[in-house]
C-alpha cells in the first residue's frame, strides 16, 4: 500500500499540511463570513417577522375589544328593544282586555236586560191565562164565591216571592 510507504511519508504531510491551511484560509476568509451573513440575515428576518406579528397581535386584539364593544353595544340595545317592545305589548295587552272585559259587561247586562224584558212579556201573557186557570180549579174544587180580584191579588203576591 502506498499510503504505508515511509519514503513518501514526509511529502505527504508536506501537501496535508499546505492544504489544510490553504482551506482554512479560503473558509476562513470566504465561506465563513458568507456563512455568518446568511445567519444575521436570516435572524434579523425572522425578528422583523416576530416584531410584525406582534403589532399585528396588538391590533388584532384591539380590534378584537372594539368587535366585542360594539357586540355588547348591540346585544344591550337589542335587550332594550325587546323589552320596551315587551311593555309596549304587555299594555296593549291588558287595554285590549279591559275593553273586552267592559265589551262582555255591556253585552252581558244587555242579555240580561232583553232576558229581563222577556221573562216580563211572558209573565203579562200568563197572567190572564193564569187567573182563568185558578178560576177554574177553584170552581171545580167547589169555591165559587172567590172573586178575579182576589186571584189576582194572590198571583201578584206569589209573583214578588
Amino acid at each position: 500500500m502506498p499510503q504505508l510507504d515511509f519514503s513518501i511519508f514526509p511529502s505527504q504531510f508536506f501537501w496535508l499540511t499546505i492544504s489544510f491551511f490553504l482551506m482554512l484560509f479560503i473558509f476562513s476568509r470566504f465561506i465563513i463570513p458568507k456563512t455568518g451573513e446568511m445567519i444575521n440575515l436570516r435572524k434579523a428576518k425572522i425578528d422583523e417577522y416576530l416584531e410584525k406579528a406582534a403589532s399585528l397581535k396588538v391590533k388584532i386584539e384591539k380590534t378584537l375589544d372594539k368587535y366585542n364593544q360594539a357586540l355588547k353595544k348591540a346585544t344591550d340595545e337589542a335587550n332594550a328593544s325587546l323589552q320596551e317592545t315587551r311593555r309596549e305589548t304587555d299594555a296593549m295587552i291588558e287595554r285590549r282586555q279591559a275593553e273586552l272585559a267592559a265589551d262582555l259587561k255591556r253585552q252581558i247586562e244587555d242579555g240580561e236586560g232583553k232576558i229581563k224584558a222577556a221573562k216580563e212579556k211572558a209573565l203579562k201573557q200568563l197572567e190572564p191565562v193564569a187567573e182563568e186557570l185558578a178560576q177554574e180549579v177553584l170552581k171545580k174544587l167547589g169555591f165559587t164565591d172567590i172573586k178575579s180580584a182576589d186571584i189576582a191579588k194572590a198571583l201578584d203576591r206569589i209573583r214578588e216571592n
